[in-house]
């Protein structure tokens, strides 16, 4: 059904229609519901192009997915674009997925914007003196950062967790339990998320009294691998944790591998805690030994920040212009008190 017969179905001017699909005052409520009602029992679905001329809007939302040879599928971005993908769904906007090397994504914002091709966009993983940022501050698009710089009082629309404050929580935890030997396994050092975990336990550590190690941090991809390594590299030391901060979920399912194969038992030789409660496929409740965790609901957040901007096209109400959502911290069978020594179980040869 096209725009002419979806008229001529409501007796109504294909002027009429066209407005009350697009938003315009002048429309009244029970025309609009009649319509939006005529929509769903007819499966209409407006000409893109038409609508563009006619609205000056795209009617989509546009991404940009970093991607080189060799990165990492980034499973935690893909669950942030199911909530956003969703709440696109509900309100027939289009997601643009644009990929791009990391190095050319100011570049290719920029060719979002002058192409008219998305109405608003969206940023995540912010870096460490991000200038992606003032570069969408510059264009005519309305967006919203999935993140926050390390300044007090940033100037631009964001939605982030407080990941400083989830790592001090958790280290607390681990302290109170007489953990002093307390390890992290964390993101890429250049992202500001993972330099607010660390700070976390940075501050933990420093309102007990106590220095941190730096031998017992990593930084890397967030992956199993990169958590077996990391985790392995840390029972080898000369003196290994009695507990470990994983960064996400994945980091931790390679932590708990190499406990494993060195024999140890989580929550007894050694505690962990991880971050993502919220992984549909890797729950931390089916663990052998159910996992602590700092909850973030990521799908959540890809919708409310998929509300955000269709409200920002719409030129609707006021938003708060930042959002810091709490973390909670859930107690599970991966923490326990400090042993009084870990075991340590070397690697077998081959």
């Amino acid at each position: 059904m096209n725009l002419k017969e979806l008229a001529k179905f409501l007796n109504l001017s294909q002027t009429t229609v066209s407005r009350a699909l697009n938003g315009y005052p002048e429309v009244n409520e029970r025309t609009r519901q009649r319509v939006m009602q005529a929509v769903q029992a007819t499966g209409y679905r407006p000409n893109r192009a038409a609508q563009r001329l006619a609205t000056g809007k795209a009617g989509s939302i546009g991404v940009i997915m970093p991607t080189a040879p060799g990165r990492d599928t980034d499973l935690h971005f893909a669950e942030f674009l199911s909530g956003l993908g969703e709440v696109c769904l509900s309100e027939d906007m289009l997601l643009v997925v644009t990929p791009s090397r990391p190095e050319n994504e100011e570049m290719t914002f920029r060719k979002l914007a002058a192409g008219g091709t998305v109405d608003a966009i969206f940023l995540a993983y912010i870096r460490r003196n991000d200038t992606r940022i003032d570069l969408l501050k510059s264009l005519s698009l309305p967006f919203v950062v999935h993140g926050r710089t390390l300044e007090e009082d940033p100037d631009f629309p964001l939605l982030d967790i407080d990941n400083l404050g989830a790592f001090r929580d958790a280290a607390r935890l681990l302290l109170q339990l007489g953990h002093r030997r307390i390890a992290l396994l964390n993101g890429p050092d250049y992202l500001t998320f993972a330099i607010a975990r660390r700070m976390g336990l940075e501050a933990a550590l420093a309102e007990a009294g106590m220095a941190t190690d730096p031998a017992l941090f990593q930084h890397s991809g967030m992956t199993d691998e990169n958590g077996y390594r990391g985790m392995m590299r840390l029972l080898d030391s000369a003196e290994p944790p009695t507990a470990v901060l994983c960064s996400s979920i994945l980091l931790a399912l390679g932590a708990v591998r190499a406990m494993n194969q060195r024999g140890l038992a989580l929550g007894t030789d050694i505690s962990l805690i991880a971050h993502d409660d919220v992984f549909p496929y890797l729950k931390p409740e089916h663990f052998s030994t159910p996992l602590t965790t700092t909850r973030s609901p990521i799908r959540a957040a890809g919708a409310r920040i998929g509300e955000r901007l269709i409200g920002a096209i719409a030129g609707g109400g006021e938003e708060p212009l930042q959002e810091v959502w709490p973390v909670d911290l859930i107690v599970r069978a991966s923490t326990g008190p400090a042993p009084a020594e870990t075991k340590r179980v070397r690697r077998k040869a081959g």
